[in-house]
């Protein structure tokens, strides 16, 4: 007989209305419900609203997996995989690297899958999904025969989860440098040690849309290991790229040398200094690219973020040439995309400039947005002339 845990009215709300997280405080009744463990969910009149996995430490006590009978059995898992294959089928187009499966958007709540090439990278971020771990390396390696399957379960949810950070090779050998490509871009990546699971796969449709609007001379900020200046530097004239991180310039350059690319220059600087001592020194550019880290990573941290965005896109906004393009983002899922534009808005204003938003973007079609779930839509990316 299944386990079953009952919620709150409150709770029974959230899941008819297609939301697959459950908060501890809406569980009325878990006796029985141990760590990882699927469970029936019901209602306090005891009426069935479907499948969760169960946590026993997250303030995220169930993230729903069905809201209806359905068995969960590994003929169950093989269905969510295949219909999140046939969106990929769907939407990638011309990329070697993509998001597989992008958790509760694919309604396999707190799992990521990635493909590099013929390799796999993982993430089982609950704990739940974790105990299922074994299953789902030995369905993928069923259904993709990959080289080499990795996990990559560093992320600090999981610490949520009273789980241990971990990155290692779980089957086959460790492939070591790959190289992956989109759009004609080539990008050395390291799936042991690279960030997040070895690249930023969900900016991968915002670099080949800015392509269409590189020229002259462009400023790429936070560029990580390139891909976003090298897409520029396809049609721009001359390309700098900074980071803050002296390893991640390193592999800049020879992404570089790997695409033959001759006009683009990497800088190993702190952003916000650089931004400030360009912007005194009256430096001009065609087109800014600010692609940052997370500022916002809770509600206690918007006000900060919301400061930090202002300045960086105040600076960007002043070195602009008349008619200049800034591509600017914030992947913060606290940072609302009203919130945003209204702090680029603030920055014109003080910039004393006028801007134009062309293109509103957002994460790419392999990372799809679930409607029911306003956390899934978390990047925000706008193209946007400067007058």
């Amino acid at each position: 007989m299944s386990t079953t845990v009952t919620i709150s009215k409150r709770g029974a709300q959230r899941v008819r209305a297609r939301h697959a997280w459950i908060y501890r405080s809406d569980v009325t009744e878990q006796s029985a419900a141990s760590a990882g463990q699927v469970v029936r969910v019901l209602d306090p009149q005891q009426r069935l609203l479907g499948s969760a996995l169960y946590s026993s430490r997250s303030q995220i006590a169930l993230r729903m997996v069905s809201f209806d009978n359905a068995e969960i059995n590994r003929g169950f898992w093989l269905m969510r995989l295949a219909a999140a294959q046939r969106l990929r089928e769907q939407v990638v187009r011309d990329a070697t690297a993509y998001r597989l499966v992008y958790g509760e958007s694919d309604l396999l709540p707190s799992l990521i899958v990635d493909r590099y090439d013929d390799c796999i990278v993982i993430q089982t971020l609950s704990q739940g999904m974790d105990e299922l771990k074994p299953m789902w390396i030995d369905l993928l390696a069923e259904r993709y025969s990959p080289r080499a399957i990795i996990e990559r379960n560093e992320a600090r949810v999981r610490d949520l989860e009273g789980l241990p950070r971990v990155a290692a090779v779980v089957l086959g050998a460790d492939p070591g440098e790959i190289v992956i490509e989109e759009s004609g871009v080539k990008l050395n990546i390291n799936l042991v040690e690279g960030q997040k699971t070895g690249s930023f796969l969900d900016q991968r449709e915002n670099r080949i849309a800015a392509r269409a609007y590189a020229r002259g001379r462009v400023l790429d900020c936070f560029t990580y290991q390139g891909a976003f200046a090298l897409h520029l530097a396809r049609e721009a004239e001359r390309v700098i790229g900074i980071d803050v991180s002296a390893q991640a310039i390193a592999q800049a350059k020879r992404n570089a040398e790997l695409n033959g690319a001759s006009n683009v220059e990497f800088k190993e600087a702190n952003v916000f200094d650089l931004l400030r001592e360009m912007e005194q020194s009256g430096e001009r550019f065609d087109m800014i690219n600010l692609d940052p880290p997370a500022f916002a990573k809770n509600r206690a941290s918007i006000e900060g973020a919301m400061r930090g965005y202002k300045e960086i896109n105040l600076r960007a906004m002043k070195m602009l040439a008349p008619g200049g393009t800034l591509i600017t983002s914030t992947c913060s899922y606290h940072m609302s995309e009203e919130s945003f534009l209204n702090v680029l808005a603030a920055a014109a204003a003080d910039a004393g400039r006028s801007i134009q938003i062309i293109e509103k973007r957002m994460q790419s079609r392999d990372h799809p947005v679930l409607v029911s779930m306003p956390e899934t839509y978390y990047l925000k990316c706008m193209i946007i002339r400067v007058e």
